[in-house]
């Protein structure tokens, strides 16, 4: 045991003087957590912002000017008024996202106490700011006539108290800038612990291993532990500066080494499967057209862009089995929720069996690699 331990140590430390001593790896490191992290959390929004609409005023009364008044930034951008043959082309090229046309003698229908109808057009290529941006119109425009007629506002029998837990501005900055860090991390570890194999094969570097009195478990650990260490490293700092201090997401208390644990392990069964996919692939291009593939679906399926429960009952079952959904599940139990360790040891438990599983079978084959190159 304490000769496997050495020689992991002595790997490690040649697999860490080859990652620092690769300045292109190591900016690329820096860049995903921070300016790539923070660019996408400030630019990509769920919520409705700067949103172009145009009116059609056929009435051109003080009601439909009020109207037209209601919609106002940061929500949507200046309202412009339009001719009413222009409708066609300005959606066509995607000019407004909203057209409203208010047809002549809306005001003295309301007045008159008769229902008459306003037109929203909408750019459903648009498609958060469609569905979200309709409503809010709606919305606006039902308190906007019913204050323009002096009508009470009808109490309902039931009232309802609504508390916004975790996020209670609805601000996406905060979910995205927690969950960009695991999918950047999936992919760094994916791509340096792989690389890493593909690399000693390439420079034939696999020829001195295979002549020195080491097991393929001590290759393979002396990979995952170098570049996770790194990668762990790298993580808590860009969650403590970058998404805490500059992004402005609240941390709970005892959440970042919890969080940290939790990413230690995520970190030991992505670079075991990362292992894994480099020994099937012979090269670093077919690694890559390998691996990218199978991280494009472990993100896009692991609840950080889109709730799991929005899925196929296919995919929520198959998602089950992915570390990727199991660690998105777990930070945002850790961050955004304040759990403790006896609410998420379970999916530490799940991420370790799957990194272990992937290990076993790449250690299996790692065996068989070696000898064909020897």
């Amino acid at each position: 045991m304490f000769r496997w331990v050495k020689n992991v140590a002595y790997l490690s430390a040649k697999e860490l003087r080859s990652l620092l001593s690769d300045p292109v790896l190591i900016v690329l490191i820096v860049y995903m957590f921070s300016l790539a992290l923070y660019t996408v959390a400030t630019s990509i929004t769920t919520e409705v912002k700067n949103a172009s609409v145009a009116i059609v005023d056929h009435d051109r009364s003080a009601l439909s000017y009020r109207l037209q008044q209601s919609l106002l930034p940061p929500n949507f951008k200046k309202v412009d008024r339009i001719k009413a043959e222009e409708i066609d082309r300005l959606m066509d090229i995607g000019e407004y996202t909203f057209i409203l046309d208010i047809p002549p003698g809306y005001e003295k229908d309301v007045l008159a106490g008769h229902r008459p109808q306003v037109q929203l057009l909408v750019d459903a290529t648009a498609m958060t700011q469609a569905a979200i941006g309709s409503s809010y119109i709606s919305q606006i425009f039902k308190h906007e006539i019913t204050a323009f007629l002096h009508q009470p506002q009808v109490k309902s029998p039931i009232t309802a108290i609504v508390n916004v837990l975790y996020n209670p501005n609805y601000s996406s900055k905060w979910f995205l800038g927690g969950m960009n860090i695991i999918g950047n991390l999936n992919l760094l570890t994916m791509l340096l612990v792989g690389a890493a194999v593909i690399r000693e094969r390439e420079r034939g570097t696999l020829e001195h291993i295979l002549v020195m009195p080491v097991r393929s478990s001590e290759i393979a650990m002396s990979k995952i532990f170098a570049n996770g260490l790194v990668l762990l490293v790298v993580v808590t700092l860009a969650l403590r500066f970058v998404s805490h201090s500059i992004l402005g997401v609240p941390l709970p208390d005892g959440s970042v080494p919890l969080f940290v644990l939790g990413a230690a392990v995520f970190i030991f069964s992505i670079a075991s499967l990362g292992i894994l996919l480099a020994i099937f692939a012979p090269t670093m291009p077919q690694f890559g057209l390998l691996m990218l593939p199978i991280y494009i679906v472990l993100y896009l399926l692991s609840g950080t862009v889109s709730s799991v429960d929005n899925m196929p009952e296919l995919a929520q079952q198959l998602t089950r089995f992915s570390p990727t959904t199991i660690f998105a599940s777990y930070a945002q139990d850790v961050l955004f929720r304040g759990a403790g360790l006896d609410i998420v040891w379970d999916k530490l438990a799940k991420m370790a069996t799957l990194g272990t599983m992937f290990l076993i079978i790449a250690l299996m084959q790692f065996k068989t690699m070696l000898s064909k190159q020897g």
